[in-house]
């Protein structure tokens, strides 16, 4: 059996925004280059690249100026049920 690993939600949302990073050199896009293409400011680009922390407007823009809204038009759409329950519930 594998250990169990825990995030932090803010753990969780640096390794989003490390992902982003790499896309966007990728691209060989500047932050500025990016922050004008998304229009979203060169300061939120900053401050999500280091922190993690973005508004979902921002992220989303700037999932559309990186070409990569499908996989986020696709969070949350493949759940697997947990439980009988949770299917039950589904069908109410």
């Amino acid at each position: 059996m594998e250990p169990l690993l825990w995030e932090t939600a803010e753990e969780i949302n640096k390794g989003i925004a490390g992902r982003l990073k790499l896309i966007r050199k990728r691209r060989g896009l500047s932050q500025q280059k990016l922050a004008e293409r998304s229009h979203v400011s060169l300061g939120s680009l900053k401050r999500f690249e280091t922190t993690g922390e973005i508004s979902l407007i921002s992220l989303t823009k700037l999932a559309m100026a990186l070409d990569v809204t499908s996989d986020l038009r696709e969070i949350f759409s493949q759940i697997p049920y947990r439980n009988i329950q949770e299917v039950l519930n589904e069908k109410r």
